[in-house]
């Protein structure tokens, strides 16, 4: 099958979230799943990866890419299922030193007294690999492309590219001083779909009624729609949801951006979009 199919179950930024109030989007942090092909790729691992795990079982073959190495976006490693099985395979990209750093660092968050377990009870067959701006990755028909974001400490998107389709995933990223940053608007140019960070309001990044957000490393809806609009891209994903925006505040801020963006959907778990 010749296309790519995108699945979101984690969109939460910072920490995961609960309530009634927060339900209809979902309060998991960052974890997508993309099926290009037969291939499964998975982009960071946030507690969303949880309930992926059940849906992908005990023989999974899955490639995943890592972000960064922020705790939202490796808390549901841990608790993925398939790692613990014998019969699954799993790749795992992200910014690290090298290899081993990158191993370390997953290794780090099971270690006592933070979880029962270490990642030797792991038994499935896991690789690591670090990766830098610019490095690219093929996984069956998908070309993958480590893009450098604005993040404290070393972050990355990823450009996946496969049938004549291309999307971007660009979350934990910030605007530049006097703009958009233009290294993510070039790769960004022409995609089918976006994904983007959008944590903040203009009110809440500029610390208008509250501590200013600049400089911690992430977007506002308007952010979002102004590089979807430079870029061109067809279709833009608001992604990376503050923990405190409920439901009726997310669905607000998506119609605000529909007047800067047409084709634009607040991101929420279970969402299911194919190219």
């Amino acid at each position: 099958m010749e296309r790519i199919t995108v699945r979101f179950w984690g969109v939460r930024g910072s920490v995961a979230t609960g309530g009634l109030e927060f339900a209809g989007v979902g309060g998991n942090t960052s974890c997508v799943e993309v099926r290009v092909g037969s291939e499964v790729l998975i982009l960071d691992a946030g507690t969303g990866l949880r309930a992926l795990g059940e849906v992908l079982g005990a023989e999974a073959r899955v490639s995943l890419f890592l972000s960064h190495l922020h705790w939202d976006h490796i808390q549901g490693f841990p608790f993925f299922m398939p790692a613990y099985s014998p019969r699954a395979a799993i790749e795992l990209y992200g910014p690290a030193a090298d290899d081993g750093a990158l191993r370390a660092a997953l290794s780090r968050q099971m270690e006592p007294p933070g979880f029962p377990v270490g990642l030797e009870a792991m038994r499935s067959r896991l690789g690591f690999h670090s990766l830098a701006p610019g490095d690219e990755v093929i996984v069956g028909p998908a070309r993958v492309r480590a893009v450098e974001l604005r993040h404290p400490q070393r972050c990355l998107g990823y450009r996946i590219s496969a049938f004549g389709r291309t999307l971007l995933y660009a979350t934990d990223t910030e605007r530049c001083a006097d703009g958009l940053d233009p290294g993510v608007l070039a790769e960004a140019r022409g995609a089918d779909l976006l994904i983007h960070d959008s944590q903040y309001t203009e009110d809440e990044y500029l610390g208008r009624g509250g501590p200013s957000r600049a400089g911690w490393g992430h977007s506002t809806v308007q952010d979002a729609c102004r590089l979807a609009t430079a870029a061109g891209v067809k279709r833009l994903a608001l992604f990376h949801h503050d923990p405190g925006h409920d439901d009726r505040q997310i669905e607000r801020l998506t119609e605000q951006a529909r007047g800067l963006f047409a084709n634009v959907a607040a991101a929420r778990e279970g969402l299911t979009v194919t190219l």
